[in-house]
């Protein structure tokens, strides 16, 4: 008998489907595309200043090399087998997701959820042909960028999720739904951890009570589960269910965007803390002049090491007079916000900038006095729009604010291994030969 309940079934919608598309190995199959030679071969990715192991391709894993080890730990076996280690080239793998993305847009709905995975949704006559739909996905994304993707099918994005996992198992497709008459069997293999939603302290708490799979707690009563997760916990209850209870978003426009790296050395400085800070918000105006965007307010962060003898971390805020995307009037900002939070009898590991209230620059509220500032703003926008040109066209920092340092700073992060290759120059693209 199938494996769905009398209490779920009729809010289960039966002409709506979710499919999770997932690149699989993305960074590594990013770094491959550009090296031909290395088809077939081990590939691992590492960490913001070549730290620790985030990405493996299929050869790497089958090495035994474990995610987040740090590099220098497998130094010598990684040199034995032959593995190709990268820095990750963040560029890179941004323009290759944004082609992935396209192409699934062009084809049904979708909600980016992370760089390399996008929610889709199926629906209508559409859901009755949804592996058609998922197998042309693949061959698309195959054929027009050369990366392999997983996707999963199910009434739910939790569902969605569990079938993605398999489908790496298997042939690259995976439809999971309640009325399969394997679908309890299949969740009793699944662990509880592996539930999109179920974080560390969730799953220590299921466990004290011997919920180990998906499938026990998919029958666990509602009451339970609602009294000691909340309402998040009963919605992954129910989409476990089939029952969708998380909508898709497709708006366009992040609630927050965030530029912060470590540092390649510990500084201490306020002058090259400074240039740090600059350069994060150099950075993150221009991603917010790239998609139309404004921001109300930013966030400045700085922090010594963790681990250090007295760990000193701050944050600090401030909203803008009014929604900004002008580089040239939040650096000073920025700069205010550092001076408060900054001590320096510290050593600093890392800085970071975050963007928050953010809006369609065309639905930018004018204010009251707009109009005595007019031609103002008219130059400062058609400055910006030039200097993103330029920076386009000749290459990233061509031109640049005096803020950001005019030398290379000891707070630029360490990328011994990064791979040359920017997306947006054609003389990095490999060159096929008959």
């Amino acid at each position: 008998m199938p494996a769905i309940s009398e209490k779920y079934k009729n809010l289960i919608k039966p002409d709506t489907l979710w499919a999770l598309v997932d690149c699989n190995n993305f960074y590594a199959s990013c770094e491959e595309l550009f090296r031909p030679d290395l088809k077939d071969k081990p590939i691992v990715v590492l960490s913001n200043n070549d730290g620790c192991i985030v990405a493996r391709s299929k050869r790497a894993k089958e090495l035994g090399i474990p995610m987040g080890e740090p590099e220098y730990k497998i130094r010598s076996f990684l040199k034995a087998h032959h593995v190709a280690v990268f820095s990750s080239n963040y560029a890179l793998y941004g323009d290759i997701s944004a082609r992935v993305m396209q192409i699934i847009e062009e084809t049904c709905p979708c909600e980016p959820y992370s760089i390399d995975e996008a929610f889709c949704l199926l629906e209508g006559s559409l859901s009755q042909n949804h592996l058609e739909i998922a197998k042309l996905l693949r061959k698309r994304i195959q054929k027009w960028v050369g990366i392999t993707c997983s996707i999963g099918i199910a009434p739910s994005k939790t569902l969605a999720k569990l079938a993605n996992h398999m489908a790496k198992k298997e042939n690259g497709i995976c439809i999971l739904h309640p009325e399969q008459e394997d679908f309890d069997e299949i969740l009793k293999k699944i662990p509880v951890q592996e539930i999109w939603g179920i974080g560390r302290r969730q799953n220590e708490k299921l466990l004290k009570y011997s919920i180990k799979t998906a499938y026990e707690y998919k029958n666990t009563p509602e009451e339970w589960i609602q009294k000691n997760f909340t309402i998040s916990g009963l919605k992954t209850l129910r989409e476990l269910h089939g029952v969708s209870c998380i909508d898709i978003e497709f708006s366009d426009t992040p609630k927050s965007l965030v530029c912060s790296r470590s540092f390649g050395q510990r500084i201490q400085s306020f002058q090259e803390l400074l240039e740090a800070v600059s350069s994060f918000t150099v950075r993150g105006a221009e991603r917010l002049r790239h998609n139309n965007l404004a921001a109300s307010g930013m966030c400045v962060h700085i922090r010594t090491s963790p681990h250090a003898e007295n760990p000193y971390r701050n944050t600090i805020n401030a909203n803008f007079p009014y929604p900004l995307n002008d580089t040239k009037a939040m650096l000073p900002i920025a700069k205010e916000l550092l001076q408060q939070i900054y001590k320096e009898q510290y050593f600093y590991m890392k800085a970071g900038i975050m963007f928050y209230g953010i809006l369609p620059a065309h639905k930018v509220q004018q204010n009251l006095f707009s109009l005595l500032h007019e031609k103002e703003e008219q130059e400062t926008e058609q400055l910006m729009h030039a200097l993103d040109t330029i920076n386009k066209r000749y290459g990233k920092r061509t031109i640049k604010f005096g803020a950001e340092g005019i030398t290379s700073a000891a707070w630029h992060m360490k990328q011994e291994h990064k791979s040359p290759y920017d997306p947006q120059d054609l003389n990095h693209l490999p060159i096929a030969k008959l």
